[in-house]
């Protein structure tokens, strides 16, 4: 299956695209760039917005606004281009960023943090009233996150490590304890497992940095599809269009072709005939106006 180049963007680190459901337009960012895209695949409009600090990951607010979690632990409302403050900075993730991130049942946001020279990356908690908390911590460099379709797991990646691991979930607190190892990629070639989605079936795609790649993993672990993409850093994954079964997916190198590909840093459209299930809508509350 060829893979199809949707919008030829050269992204640096293009990274985390998401279906924006009430919009019927994707989403995604290139982190050192700092800018957000947003494509509509009804007319084939693409637009860029900058965003001042880098965007590691975002979530769609049941609202329809876009929760940017950015560098420095910095997490911001926005719409259109206009922004407002949820919060400020997270406390030692000064010298860090956001990186992934994703919404949980009840509207709660996990969201991971890059490794420092410090010390190690963490998987923060996000509540609706804007607690944040450890979920993680001793990360190599936090990475694709998603749900099993019976809401008990939750799939969390470690990029530096090759690992994907699962956990249990507890929805009712959003809880995650006994971890154990999903998938393991060897150092073969394969690259490194970076972004993720689920599907209906409950398989796992996942994106491959320096892998060329993309790999569909059986709720076993099992690898059971490889979609070959023609850029070396595949970064994230995910599915999107009204019936969600077109898979988007971003990639990286846009600043360096000529070791990347040809198309390196462009968003790309798979349509695998499997489908994808809507991601969930955060649900934070934004502080008091000023």
């Amino acid at each position: 299956m060829t893979p199809e180049l949707v919008v030829d963007c050269r992204c640096v680190t293009g990274e985390c695209p998401l279906w924006h459901p009430l919009e019927r337009r994707l989403y995604w960012v290139d982190i050192p760039a700092c800018r957000l895209h947003r494509y509509d695949p009804a007319g084939g409009a693409h637009d860029v917005f900058e965003t001042q600090k880098p965007v590691g990951g975002f979530t769609i607010q049941a609202d329809g606004a876009l929760l940017l979690f950015m560098a420095q632990g910095t997490v911001q409302l926005w719409r259109d281009g206009e922004t407002r403050v949820v919060l400020p900075e997270v406390g030692g993730e000064q010298d860090s960023r956001f990186n992934d991130v994703i919404a949980d049942p009840e509207g709660r946001v996990f969201c991971g943090t890059m490794s420092t020279p410090a010390r190690a990356g963490r998987l923060y908690r996000l509540r609706a009233d804007r607690a944040i908390s450890v979920a993680a911590e001793g990360i190599g460099t936090s990475n694709g996150m998603g749900f099993t379709p019976d809401r008990r797991g939750f799939y969390h990646t470690d990029t530096r490590r090759r690992e994907i691991y699962l956990y249990d979930y507890d929805r009712a607190d959003g809880g995650l304890s006994g971890r154990r190892v999903f998938a393991r990629v060897e150092d073969d070639g394969a690259g490194r497992p970076d972004g993720l989605t689920v599907d209906a079936d409950g398989c796992v795609w996942s994106a491959r940095w320096d892998g060329w790649r993309v790999v569909r993993h059986a709720p076993d672990g099992r690898e059971i599809d490889v979609f070959r993409i023609p850029v070396r850093n595949v970064s994230c994954v995910t599915f999107g269009g009204d019936d969600y079964r077109d898979l988007y997916i971003t990639t990286a190198g846009g600043d360096e072709r000529p070791r990347h590909g040809p198309h390196a840093g462009a968003l790309f459209r798979l349509k695998p005939g499997s489908g994808g299930v809507a991601e969930f809508f955060s649900r934070i509350t934004a502080p008091p106006r000023s």
